[in-house]
């Protein structure tokens, strides 16, 4: 069974969202290693992520970024996973 074009872009993205959190994963826990508060590790690391959003797509792109992310706070995606027994 052949792959479609997009069903490969998807599994492209993927991949390279997965090496992406792998990266960020290492790069915070050099920071905590370093005694850098997680607080000053998320605002860094935000602050970087929105320039480079901005400079690469505009303001309008970073302002919808913004608001997905501000939904998917709202909808508890960010919290901790609670094992239930």
């Amino acid at each position: 069974m052949e792959q479609s074009v997009s069903d490969i872009d998807a599994l492209v993205r993927e991949e390279k969202r997965l090496t992406a959190v792998e990266s960020h994963n290492e790069a915070w826990a050099e920071g905590l290693s370093a005694g850098i508060e997680p607080e000053i590790i998320a605002e860094a690391a935000l602050a970087t992520a929105f320039a480079e959003i901005v400079a690469a797509n505009g303001e309008p792109a970073a302002l919808a970024m913004l608001d997905r992310m501000r939904a998917r706070v709202e909808a508890g995606d960010f919290e901790p996973v609670r094992l239930r027994h």
